[in-house]
């Protein structure tokens, strides 16, 4: 297991050079699997959850190679219908091969897809994606076995607004027999990504940025090149670290339309922010409490930036109810920040107030997830005196050389096994 050893109460300057879409990949290699061509990948982040759903591919017969940012996957030959738990329990994104395997072979057996624990996040709505597009899908034991003669388009309404089941929906629909309509469809930048990366193999998609997508089912589909949507949750996450560190950061590229809730959010906050071109220039302010931050659906305010907004709100003057709606355990880490001194009060498994500005202390704590963990390293950056981080690895799944990026611009920072 890794330790990041951070010595925090240093303001921090500089540029900081936003990492490709962790969620914009991971389905994009899903749907290499639907060509038996070539496909290109650029601004890969290097994170371990790209290096598992490489192996994933590999084990079903494909060829992947990566060089830095690039990646290229070619798979010309299903060898294996089966994706062992062994690596799917270490990958939330692994259902996203459900789709593809399906169109491309009609049958498919996988270990239950794993991840973070912020709360449950059933299947059930997979299930009804791929048996309205003509799939037949049961449960044995830990595993999920689907199989299709053939996927045929049909109307679906997805009964939650789920993202990777939206993705599913469009995966499978892209290679089905007729038309598809995806309504109550997830519209976040991660989705449209995936679609122009669809459109450019052959794809015929209407609708990307929507609610309502239909997609018109084609044949086949050829190799391409894409280019990878920067993050705009490491864009928000770095905001809310010079927020809350009293620096000034210069974080490069960014698209601006996908922070419209986010900079809204910040700006409240009291956090000044200035957008010049591909640039977002954070100068941190005063920093004055918001009176509620709720989650919610795209375009509204993200759950992955849930818990680097409540290390923001310790900073703040006054009191702040935070509420995330769609994970029950997203707010369970606030015990940690209880032991550097912060003032919280959890209202229930969505709510808590956070009263402000409290002085941080260094302190030992161990990492439940991605962003959890990514709020700890924030809270440790401005805590007085020495942290330990452990089980940093599960923070290295969605954040790119996040160590080496953050002593870049003066933080101290530093790995160890």
């Amino acid at each position: 297991m890794a330790r990041f050893e951070i010595t925090g109460g240093k303001t921090l300057s500089g540029k900081i050079k936003v990492a490709g879409n962790k969620n914009s990949v991971l389905p994009i290699m899903a749907a290499c699997l639907l060509t038996e061509e070539t496909c290109t990948l650029e601004n890969v982040p290097v994170i371990s959850d790209v290096h598992v759903m490489a192996k994933l591919l590999e084990i079903v017969g494909a060829k992947t190679t990566q060089n830095s940012s690039r990646l290229t996957i070619t798979c010309q030959k299903i060898t294996t219908e089966e994706f062992p738990s062994q690596l799917t329990e270490k990958l939330r994104a692994a259902v996203l091969l459900l789709a593809p395997m399906l169109a491309r072979t009609g049958h498919v057996k996988m270990g239950y897809p794993g991840g973070d624990v912020i709360g449950r996040r059933p299947l059930e709505t997979h299930t009804q994606v791929l048996e309205s597009l003509g799939a037949k899908v049961e449960q044995e034991n830990d595993f999920y076995i689907a199989e299709a003669k053939s996927l045929k388009g049909a109307d679906i309404f997805l009964q939650e607004a789920s993202v990777t089941a939206t993705e599913n929906a469009i995966l499978a629909g892209v290679t089905a027999e007729g038309t598809t309509t995806i309504k109550r469809a997830a519209s976040e930048p991660h989705i449209i990504d995936l679609c122009h990366f669809l459109i450019k193999m052959g794809a015929k998609i209407s609708g990307t940025g929507s609610n309502y997508l239909k997609i018109e089912g084609v044949k086949h589909l050829s190799g391409t090149s894409h280019n990878i949507r920067t993050d705009h949750i490491e864009v928000g996450t770095f905001a809310i670290l010079a927020g809350v560190t009293g620096s000034k950061l210069e974080i490069n590229p960014i698209i601006k339309e996908d922070l419209d809730m986010i900079l809204l959010t910040l700006e409240k906050f009291g956090v000044n922010v200035k957008v010049e071109g591909e640039t977002l220039i954070v100068n941190a302010g005063k920093l004055k409490a918001v009176e509620k931050v709720v989650t919610d659906v795209w375009p509204g305010f993200p759950t992955d930036l849930m818990a680097p907004t409540i290390v923001l709100a310790t900073q703040a003057e006054g009191m702040t109810l935070l509420h995330d709606w769609m994970y029950e355990s997203r707010m369970f880490f606030v015990d940690k920040l209880l032991s550097m001194g912060a003032k919280v009060e959890i209202a229930d498994p969505h709510r808590v107030l956070v009263y402000g500005p409290t002085k941080l202390h260094g302190q030992r704590l161990d990492t439940p997830d991605i962003r959890a963990g990514i709020a700890l390293v924030i809270a440790a950056l401005a805590a007085k005196g020495a942290s330990q981080i452990e089980r940093a690895e599960l923070i290295e799944r969605g954040y790119e050389n996040i160590v080496e990026r953050l002593s870049q611009l003066g933080a101290k920072i530093k790995r160890s096994a």
